[in-house]
């Protein structure tokens, strides 16, 4: 392909793109924002911007990669404007209370019901399976709409604790305490109803 030739000539025809992205880029959503109609409004506004920012697709990428990285945008825009009006209340204590002993020759490691469940020698290959993903989509649904948003953003986008702060409009210490109780929390429905009901 010459120089002369339009970026936009790397793009499919924007009336198939519902057809072929569609699905992928909803679920996509809908695994950040466990809401149906954020999901559906954040994908159409998705498919808005491509249309009108295609020219500057220079074809880098593949189409559903340039799709989605506008998608990724979007979400963060729609979490951007449910949280910056409502910071998180300061206070809150850490959800690891009870967890571990606090006395005795084993103060500090976790109390026997507690503990976490063994995931056996090599939890990476949950990692290959769409079901576990599923699960995991399904626990994070049960965190709160906050808590989910942090995990999602700092652990699924990848975005750092400081963005993640403004974004959310937290401290960075109810950031640690939102993540440490969504970490718990996951685990925990992880082993009732993956690891627990794969033994």
């Amino acid at each position: 392909m010459t120089a002369s030739e339009n970026d936009s000539d790397f793009l499919s025809d924007p009336s198939k793109w519902v057809d072929h992205y569609g699905s992928y880029l909803y679920n996509y959503a809908y695994s950040r924002l466990h809401n149906r109609s954020a999901a559906e409004d954040v994908v159409q506004e998705t498919f808005l911007a491509a249309l009108k920012g295609r020219k500057n697709f220079a074809g880098e990428s593949s189409e559903r990669t340039w799709l989605t990285g506008i998608l990724r945008h979007k979400i963060i825009d729609h979490l951007r404007r449910i949280y910056r009006d409502n910071p998180e209340p300061e206070g809150e204590t850490s959800p690891g209370a009870g967890a571990f002993r606090e006395s005795g020759r084993w103060k500090g490691h976790w109390n026997p019901d507690r503990s976490p469940a063994d995931w056996g020698d090599s939890p990476e290959r949950f990692l290959e399976s769409e079901e576990f993903y599923r699960v995991l989509d399904e626990c994070i649904a049960l965190l709160s709409a906050r808590t989910a948003a942090a995990f999602v953003l700092y652990q699924m986008e990848e975005i750092s604790s400081d963005e993640v702060c403004k974004l959310l409009s937290v401290t960075p210490t109810n950031l640690w305490v939102m993540l440490h109780r969504a970490r718990t929390q996951l685990r925990q429905c992880l082993e009732r109803n993956w690891i627990g009901r794969k033994d």
